[in-house]
């Protein structure tokens, strides 16, 4: 099997990775967070779990970036640079901004979304990098790529608002939970998910690519159930909860 073999029959796998996940998480709560529980082996502290499952996404793509064929193509530069907006934002200002306050880990939860990292990261930038058409710079102005790109940067504001939001909640309340209020919140329970659920979406489309479509479909099989899981948590925790917002998506999920 060589490379591009191999790299087609992962692909396939994951978009079946993304079913198994979606119904696996149907019934186990994934154990960190506000739904931490025993039972899961050691646990790293919350900041530094979260840097290291983060970690793949924030170095492999430039390290394949350079590996591949395209580093002085202007549209693999941008995906690039998209790409580590992200996972800078992720894997090293939100462990730190929010290092006080992130519960320790289970250190299995960690590998396993380290190895997932890993894969669909592969994915992504070698189809980006070696494996995709190579893009010219009139991919820019393409409605694929402005749409898509115009989601992503939507998605990321989102986000990052979001986890903002949350950010000044426990500053507030410190080692407590309380009922986040503004932006997104207004409409949703988890809209930092939402937001990146748009992000990946907007990926999908100005990449135009099977692996980004992998990609989404496999984040929203996590964050959809993790959504649902927050709001009912949510629900129960606090009678005085906004019986309008929905868990994910305002007014339908």
């Amino acid at each position: 099997m060589n490379e591009r073999e191999f790299f087609d029959f992962l692909l396939i796998g994951w978009f079946a990775l993304a079913g198994i996940t979606f119904v696996a998480l149907q019934f186990i709560t994934a154990p960190y967070g506000r739904h931490t529980r025993r039972g899961w082996g050691p646990e790293l502290p919350g900041w530094v779990a979260w840097a290291l499952m983060e970690l793949p996404a924030l170095a492999t793509f430039p390290i394949l970036f350079a590996l591949g064929e395209r580093q002085s193509n202007p549209v693999a530069i941008v995906m690039l640079g998209m790409w580590e907006l992200h996972y800078f934002n992720r894997t090293v200002v939100y462990p730190l901004r929010r290092r006080a306050v992130l519960k320790p880990m289970p250190a299995a939860v960690v590998l396993m979304a380290f190895v997932t990292n890993v894969g669909i990261n592969y994915l992504n930038a070698r189809w980006l990098f070696t494996f995709g058409p190579d893009l010219d710079l009139f991919w820019l102005a393409d409605p694929r790529f402005v749409v898509g790109a115009t989601l992503f940067a939507i998605g990321f504001a989102i986000n990052v608002h979001s986890d903002e939001v949350l950010r000044r909640l426990k500053k507030t309340k410190p080692g407590d939970y309380s009922i986040p209020r503004g932006g997104f919140y207004r409409w949703v329970s988890c809209p930092n998910y939402f937001g990146e659920l748009v992000e990946w979406a907007g990926w999908a489309v100005a990449t135009w690519s099977l692996s980004g479509l992998a990609f989404f479909l496999w984040s929203a099989s996590n964050l959809t159930p993790r959504a649902r899981d927050h709001h009912r948590w949510y629900r129960e925790t606090f009678s005085e909860y906004p019986p309008s917002r929905t868990a994910l998506i305002p007014y339908l999920l």
